[in-house]
């Protein structure tokens, strides 16, 4: 499909900067498809009361890490070069797939220090060595790091900082507060770069009035990578590659999931994340299995949603794979006609925004 079918016009006062407090007091635009769609204002913490009971929300249980750094490339005859990393997907106890800037001044060979090695950083917190071993397109290089597994896990959690989004970062830094904001209050598996935006949404409180509505809850592991930031730069969805994410369903849970569509309840999911994990599970019947391993599933119009009753998700960018993600799943021209009412009615967009409970083919 043609990538301009998905674009559309956002005021910049409509991306929040901030998420609502506490954090169930978010508005979520409730969207039923059909000839005319139908489009309702609620609040996040009516989600209880816009399900069945027996119906099982799945939730994305991964754990955002300080993927952010800050590095000096070494190359012997060359002076250092001030270079900002971004790590995406692990590939080994010692190397990660990252992104670059500046990416075209770096090469196979470089070596990126870390830490006490570049200028002004706090010497306290010990040094970290990489050599790039490969480069790709797109900024994207492979690194090897001279520490592996838990100890490099330590040395990155002491030298990243937070990756906040894009739309974010370049408005303002990171502080002490996004690192409870960006961070969901079930967050269990360190490892994705980016949050489940809308697990964010999720109190004690909301999480306590699903259990007290006969709701079940379940768990899987998408480690989301910063590819979800990546802009669509082909003409045709046909020729855009998705980045490959890390993720876990393990057989029960595979199981129980089943078990709850052959009772009549329907599966939701608290997010795309959950949502790509779940579809990269299912066989062609929407029956679920277990799963672990990378997924670069890319969901747009045509494809079918098999293993997904309903869908909990925030606004997102335009011409974006997670927009096309959700006109695959409501249908292109009610997501426009939604888009158009969330923005007319001043909802708030993307990571710390509001959010939208999406049915698929008229399924309420």
């Amino acid at each position: 499909m043609r990538v301009d079918l998905f674009d559309f016009e956002l005021p910049e006062a409509r991306i929040a900067l901030r998420p609502a407090h506490p954090r169930d007091a978010g508005r979520l635009l409730v969207v039923r498809p059909g000839g005319h769609p139908s489009l309702e204002d609620r609040a996040v913490r009516d989600l209880p009361g816009l399900l069945r009971p027996g119906d099982a929300l799945v939730f994305n249980d991964t754990r955002v890490i300080p993927a952010r750094l800050q590095a000096l490339r070494t190359r012997p005859g060359a002076a250092g070069l001030k270079t900002e990393v971004m790590l995406h997907l692990r590939e080994a106890p010692d190397r990660w797939r990252a992104f670059a800037r500046p990416a075209k001044r770096l090469a196979p060979g470089d070596v990126l220090r870390f830490g006490d090695h570049w200028e002004g950083a706090p010497c306290e917190l010990g040094g970290l060595t990489a050599t790039l071993v490969e480069k790709g397109e797109g900024g994207e290089i492979v690194l090897r790091f001279d520490l592996a597994g838990p100890i490099l896990d330590e040395r990155i959690a002491a030298l990243g900082t937070l990756p906040l989004p894009p739309y974010i970062a370049g408005k303002r830094p990171a502080d002490a507060r996004d690192a409870t904001d960006y961070q969901t209050v079930y967050a269990a598996e360190p490892g994705a770069v980016a949050a489940p935006t809308a697990g964010l949404h999720f109190s004690e409180d909301l999480l306590a009035g699903i259990d007290a509505a006969g709701l079940s809850r379940h768990r899987v592991t998408l480690h989301v990578g910063a590819g979800t930031f990546l802009p669509v730069k082909a003409d045709d969805t046909a020729d855009h590659r998705m980045h490959a994410e890390i993720g876990r369903l393990d057989a029960e849970t595979a199981e129980a999931l089943n078990a709850v569509r052959a009772r009549g309840g329907r599966i939701v999911a608290v997010g795309t994340t959950a949502l790509r994990l779940l579809e990269s599970a299912a066989d062609a019947d929407g029956r679920l299995r277990a799963f672990e391993g990378p997924t670069d599933i890319f969901i747009t119009p045509g494809i079918p949603v098999r293993a997904v009753d309903a869908l909990m998700t925030n606004f997102h960018l335009p011409r974006s794979t997670l927009f096309m993600l959700v006109s695959a799943f409501s249908g292109l021209e009610t997501m426009r006609a939604a888009y158009a009412h969330a923005i007319e009615a001043g909802y708030r967009f993307y990571s710390y925004g509001d959010s939208s409970l999406l049915f698929p083919d008229g399924r309420t």
